[in-house]
């Protein structure tokens, strides 16, 4: 009967693996449209985008960029922690890695809000005044980031649920699936910051 549980358990961990590596593939498709996009773009406006380049906070975007590799680091090395039956310290390198996604979205909010200030958001009366390439820039701009930025918000809240699973023994060293695939979907958003941090912040 134990023997025939864990079989159900591996198949259920397949079944949940398989399932998020189809997930991550869609979400790449995803962003791999909203890159070819920005590319097309950004040939038929290429100085109004290298222009636009040069407003955005260079420094904030670095810091991100590290804070992210960072929170990758952090993450994979609390799914070491766990399988080698190093409980506090999986769910130490986890909070470390909320506290990353903390400092990104910080940053990112004065960011932000500085581009409120200036009026270049989308519908803003001061965006509607920009020269078409500015406009196309700003909008790719808010929506790419933005929506980065709620992938970002998500991760934190499946990490969160994986912390209280490894508190409730749900998850431990040898059946840890959802420690693992909320791993892999942490990984996906550090690598679309990857793309996106060169893309709007070195390329001009």
């Amino acid at each position: 009967m134990e023997n025939t549980t864990e079989h159900f358990e591996h198949r259920d961990d397949a079944a949940s693996k398989l399932g998020m590596w189809l997930f991550l593939y869609t979400e790449l498709l995803l962003f791999g449209g909203l890159f070819l996009v920005y590319s097309i773009y950004r040939f038929r406006n290429a100085e109004a985008f290298a222009e636009c380049g040069h407003h955005l906070d260079l420094m904030v975007g670095t810091i991100n960029t590290i804070v992210l590799l960072t929170s990758s680091m952090t993450v994979a090395m609390s799914i070491t922690a766990l399988q080698h039956g190093k409980k506090k310290q999986a769910i130490r390198l986890l909070i470390a890695t909320i506290v990353c996604a903390l400092i990104f979205m910080v940053n990112k909010y004065f960011e932000w809000h500085h581009k409120f200030e200036m009026g270049t958001y989308p519908g803003s009366p001061t965006f509607k005044s920009l020269p078409h390439g500015d406009g196309l820039f700003y909008l790719l701009y808010f929506f790419m980031t933005g929506l980065h930025a709620i992938h970002v918000i998500v991760g934190s809240i499946i990490l969160i649920f994986v912390i209280v699973y490894i508190k409730q023994d749900k998850i431990r060293p040898d059946k840890f699936a959802l420690h693992e695939n909320g791993g892999l979907y942490w990984h996906l958003v550090d690598l679309i910051w990857i793309f996106l941090f060169p893309l709007f912040y070195l390329i001009h």
